[in-house]
């Protein structure tokens, strides 16, 4: 005679034969678990007796912190040191970006390391998702699948399986079938998000979502999502290239905006240091290295900018740079300095394509513009940290011991910094500066320049 199996739900306390995906009695997702024996014969705990208030510090430090690797560096940076089980992290970007390539490799390395794995696709078959793994070489022998449409489906496969981590591809792909919506709704998305947010923080799963981004990056997903889920990663980069930033956002376990570099290979994403991208190695007039903070860490980058002349209304553009902060430092180089840039066409742009957002590198754009428009390259080795107020002040700049050892690690020896820095770091020099004229004191202004013959 077979054993009798009792299931009860961790909410309201209903019990049940046999397992579902949503509990009879309350409605609620992924909340059904199967009773001990020795429980099975007693009344319903219910919420009340399995939810009741305990300490605070009840549960050890160590099963607090524990935490998973992916066994890809600069993912676990992102993380904040790696997978946490019960977590539900939300994997963002555009359409053919890499995100199921960047899935199927952490998942590979996490099931060859002994964490099991399932992955269920709405997107690809079986049959799809198996020779994306043969081309890339993972070892996928571990990975088990399941297909990834149904929501009742997806639950019970996670709920039998028990893997550590569930992979699912895509969030938008999945649908509730009692849900009179289509799939890929703001509805529906968020329905079946709530239910494997249940389900990891119920048996401890750790659960990875990927989510489309639309051009203007507000889809019914990741922007709907981002307070139901513990990490937000976002995969950026450009298509045609294969250059690739995965940077986190929001992360209830680590620091927000760590970044990690990688470059799409036949064989998949391989990462790389991002330094030879950002930085050109050569000392040009019109370019500058900038130290800007990425999470715990800087990179060092290089800014640049063109100065030229023009007979109508002068054009301001940037790339990778903030506009507002461009025309402030532009503005604040024509009265400071006098470096008449008001009727001069002014471009500029971040190596690498990489977004620049740090108010730290406003000095390393002044550098650049007075370079072009004096035609006089910064001293050799030199990078520029500081934000420049409107006053011509430099102000002091959070993380510069993070900041000078990016410098050293790209070659610079010189850091033109914010007067009273004390951070000292063999190999690099720092010149202190009050306002922005003293740190470009090394741009002459030859004879010839755009704005001279004008006013001649």
């Amino acid at each position: 005679m077979a054993k009798k199996r009792t299931f009860e739900c961790t909410a309201c306390g209903a019990r049940a034969e046999q397992w579902a995906g949503r509990c009879p009695g309350c409605g609620g997702w992924g909340c059904i678990e199967e009773l001990p024996a020795s429980m099975a014969g007693r009344g319903p705990a219910g919420a009340a007796g399995r939810l009741g208030p305990v300490p605070l510090l009840s549960i050890s430090a160590d099963a607090s912190a524990a935490r998973v690797s992916t066994g890809m560096e600069g993912i676990d940076r992102v993380l904040g040191g790696g997978l946490v089980p019960g977590s539900v992290a939300l994997l963002a970007g555009e359409p053919g970006i890499g995100k199921s390539t960047l899935l199927l490799q952490m998942v590979a390395n996490l099931a060859t390391a002994g964490s099991p794995c399932l992955v269920v696709s709405g997107e690809e078959s079986h049959a799809q998702v198996a020779a994306r793994a043969r081309r890339l070489g993972v070892a996928a022998e571990a990975i088990t699948f399941a297909p990834g449409r149904d929501l009742a489906a997806v639950l019970q496969s996670a709920s039998e399986a028990r893997p550590f981590l569930l992979a699912v591809d895509s969030i938008q792909t999945i649908r509730d079938a009692d849900a009179a919506q289509i799939p890929g709704g703001v509805s529906q998305v968020r329905t079946c998000t709530d239910a494997l947010v249940g389900l990891a923080k119920g048996q401890g799963i750790a659960v990875l979502l990927t989510g489309h981004v639309t051009k203007d990056g507000d889809l019914a997903g990741p922007r709907a999502l981002e307070h139901a889920v513990d990490v937000v990663l976002t995969f950026e980069g450009d298509a045609r290239s294969g250059l690739r930033v995965l940077a986190g956002g929001k992360n209830r376990f680590g620091s927000e905006g760590e970044t990690a570099w990688f470059e799409m290979e036949p064989s998949g994403l391989r990462e790389i240091d991002p330094t030879d991208l950002l930085l050109s190695g050569e000392r040009v007039a019109g370019a500058a290295t900038a130290l800007p903070l990425a999470g715990r860490r800087a990179l060092a980058v290089e800014v640049q900018a063109l100065v030229g002349a023009t007979e109508g209304p002068p054009r301001r553009q940037a790339t990778g740079l903030d506009l507002r902060r461009f025309q402030l430092v532009a503005a604040v180089l024509d009265r400071a300095v006098g470096l008449g840039l008001g009727r001069a066409e002014l471009f500029g742009a971040s190596g690498g394509g990489v977004r620049i957002e740090d108010p730290a590198c406003d000095l390393a754009v002044a550098a650049a513009l007075a370079s072009a428009a004096t035609r006089v390259p910064p001293p050799p080795g030199a990078a520029f940290v500081g934000e420049v107020a409107l006053t011509g002040l430099v102000r002091p700049a959070p993380g510069m011991a993070q900041r000078l050892a990016a410098a050293r690690a790209a070659g610079c020896s010189t850091v033109f910094a914010p007067r009273g820095e004390t951070n000292v770091l063999e190999g690099v020099r720092i010149v202190p500066v009050g306002q922005v004229a003293e740190a470009l004191s090394w741009a002459r202004r030859p004879a010839g320049t755009p704005s001279e013959r004008r006013s001649a």
